[in-house]
């Protein structure tokens, strides 16, 4: 049975609609996602790993609560190289459908299995002193925690820190007299949350120059050290070490690499849906003749998209243009933590019409809790 979903007004879209195509579910190999914005020097390859297994089944309405909060390769020659780690992952939706990828940090180096989100800008993980975290994953992963004891180059951003201060401007971010310690505390749109202190320390990387392989490259970063969460994040289910911002604020792992001429402030991401599934996170530019480019909305907070139309089965829908307008809180936006697709109704309800027109001689349409369900039969 197979499931359209309604496009919803969620805590952080009260003012308005968003429209949201998913980068997760059903991209091919060579669909590839890059965000622009300029920059020089290296280009990195963060891997993204299966977060659950395949056979694993979760019912789409825990996939729904979960998004409705959250809203060869070829690289671009450079004076540098790239970084490649090991890939899995699933786009099945009804197997949740998360991605996740390897960070290590600290001398020496610890490795992190992180949740890539396009949609926010820090990067953090669970520190040793963190309440409320869980110590166990469904993912069949080993969870870590970050302790700053045992490193060796560990850095706290204390409230004094000309660093703090810019933090302050452009994340969530507080200083207390407790610790003298540059904290942070913000909230997730499922209710989710995470809270702890910023940190400096080395992220270490693979470089691959050529033929040649250079591990260990590597270069400061600020990120944070989570000390509680809340919400889901405390679940078991599907615990990872941490979140990986990927956003376009000053904070986030790909400006930090930028602002200092080892990355060019673009990245290529590619999600596999099929087989073994998997993909490549890519800290630089993929051309290659079978992708298809289109321009980002420039002076957006997310990764907006220009989008013109809807067809099925080569037919453009009659969806006014007003619909995918970007301004305030209206427009489409690529965003890696959402499973499904989402439409806001005057977009929705053509589709839906155009596809049961289309297979309603092979399936049974039915509904089921309110949304356009198809039954398929056995064969």
């Amino acid at each position: 049975m197979y499931k359209i979903e309604r496009g919803f007004r969620g805590p952080a879209m009260a003012a308005g609609f968003l429209l949201v195509i998913t980068v997760v579910v059903g991209l091919a190999a060579a669909d590839v996602v890059s965000a622009l914005s300029g920059g020089g020097g290296f280009q990195r390859v963060l891997t993204l790993e299966r977060a659950f297994p395949v056979e694993e089944r979760v019912e789409l309405e825990a996939v729904k609560a979960r998004d409705r909060a959250r809203h060869s390769r070829m690289l671009q020659s450079f004076p540098g190289g790239i970084v490649d780690f090991s890939v899995g992952g699933t786009s099945d939706p009804y197997a949740v459908g998360l991605y996740y990828t390897k960070v290590r940090l600290g001398s020496p180096p610890r490795e992190f299995n992180v949740q890539i989100d396009t949609g926010s800008d820090i990067l953090w993980v669970t520190c040793s002193s963190c309440n409320d975290c869980p110590l166990n994953s469904g993912l069949g992963i080993p969870l870590n925690f970050f302790d700053a004891a045992t490193s060796s180059t560990v850095s706290p951003i204390s409230c004094s820190d000309s660093i703090c201060a810019s933090i302050v401007q452009i994340a969530s971010a507080e200083c207390s007299n407790e610790g003298n310690l540059c904290n942070y505390s913000f909230q997730y749109g499922d209710g989710s949350g995470t809270s702890g202190f910023y940190m400096s320390d080395i992220l270490y990387f693979d470089s691959i120059l050529g033929t040649s392989l250079i591990t260990n490259s590597s270069a400061p970063i600020v990120f944070g050290c989570t000390t509680s969460l809340f919400g889901d994040l405390t679940k078991s289910d599907r615990a990872v070490d941490g979140i990986f911002g990927f956003g376009q604020q000053g904070l986030s792992v790909i400006s930090q690499l930028s602002s200092r001429g080892i990355t060019p402030k673009v990245f290529s991401h590619c999600l596999r849906g099929e087989g073994s599934g998997g993909g490549i996170l890519v800290l630089g530019e993929i051309l290659d003749p079978r992708i298809v480019y289109t321009p980002l909305v420039p002076s957006q907070p997310h990764y907006n998209l220009y989008l013109q139309s809807i067809a099925v089965n080569g037919q453009v829908l009659p969806i006014d243009q007003a619909v995918f307008t970007t301004s305030g809180n209206q427009g489409t936006i690529v965003d890696s933590g959402t499973t499904l697709a989402y439409l806001v109704e005057g977009a929705y309800d053509p589709l839906v019409a155009a596809i049961t027109a289309a297979v309603s001689t092979s399936v049974k349409p039915i509904i089921s809790k309110g949304n356009q369900c198809y039954l398929i039969s056995a064969r």
